[in-house]
């Protein structure tokens, strides 16, 4: 295969494992587009893939940059692709998992990202210091409604740069994608859940990373500035547990408020990739899903 096996779906679905699997019957290494898995010591609030998760297949895009640095999606989009070019002449398959479908069309498409404009920028900067991102979030919500439902409620950095491209070009954030134009011949894989057994499979998923210290990694990055870091302290789950941790809330409610965050970013993936009629669908509990996969790859 000479371009680039995308494996997209909703969070807890199982696609990092099941990249794994692929990956070891194509001679593969994984490349995530999870923008938060590639800040260093995020690890179990993002659910990062373990050293035995991995299971001695390369993984790249994962703990890249300190937490105090703002990424755009720019420069993730050309960090990302060098390591896909790296694949590339190692001879071997280049697997982008992910469930945020900017960054997955970031990287594997042609996107032209409209400039800035720093005393726009600066007003709802203000605005965010002021009101918080819930509030700005329902501004754009107004506003432009898909862009509000493509991204998660307490990120205020993209908020603020949805509602400045909103302002400065006159359109909605989303209506500046372009049809899609792949950068890389791309054969893409969605997994189907069932909402039930997906809202499920995340309660359980937030359960395991409470007991795995999900708290205390908090904590930790806390005492290194991460209230203040502008990108990753909206990550879900880190912000209830920073309110958490200043005594806004109780340790309950903060679990809670991050299953249910989890759950609506969820449905928000599905939303996003249901849309693109490129996508090789299956259900992910499917018998033999990774030779199928694997089948696809190799007979493309």
């Amino acid at each position: 295969m000479t371009g680039v096996l995308a494996i997209v779906g909703p969070t807890a679905s199982g696609k990092s494992a099941l990249a794994v699997l692929v990956a070891k019957q194509v001679g593969g290494e994984v490349v995530g587009t999870d923008s938060m898995q590639a800040y260093r010591g995020m690890d179990i609030g993002t659910a990062t893939p373990t050293a035995i998760e991995q299971d001695g297949v390369p993984h790249h895009m994962l703990d890249v940059w300190g937490i105090e640095h703002p990424v755009t999606v720019v420069e993730f989009r050309d960090t990302a692709r060098a390591a896909i070019d790296g694949i590339h002449r190692r001879d071997r398959v280049p697997i982008v998992v992910g469930g945020s479908g900017l960054y997955v069309r970031a990287v594997l498409e042609e996107l032209d990202f409209p400039g800035t404009d720093s005393s726009i920028r600066a007003y709802w900067e203000g605005q965010l210091a002021q009101l918080g991102a819930p509030a700005l979030h329902a501004i754009l919500a107004d506003r432009d409604p898909p862009a509000a439902a493509a991204i998660e409620i307490n990120n205020g950095r993209r908020i603020v740069r949805a509602l400045e491209v909103n302002e400065l070009t006159g359109e909605p954030f989303v209506a500046r994608l372009p049809e899609p134009e792949d950068h890389y011949p791309t054969v893409r894989v969605g997994l189907r859940i069932p909402r039930a057994e997906l809202d499920a499979r995340i309660e359980a998923r937030v359960d395991a990373m409470w007991q795995a210290g999900f708290v205390e990694e908090v904590r930790r990055l806390e005492g290194r500035g991460l209230a203040a870091a502008p990108t990753a302290s909206a990550a879900l789950g880190y912000a209830p547990i920073l309110r958490y941790l200043a005594g806004e809330i109780d340790e309950a409610t903060a679990r809670d408020l991050t299953i249910e965050d989890t759950r609506k970013f969820a449905r928000r993936q599905q939303r996003w990739f249901a849309k693109d009629s490129r996508i090789h669908w299956w259900d992910y509990d499917a018998p033999g899903l990774d030779v199928e996969v694997a089948r696809l790859v190799t007979s493309t």
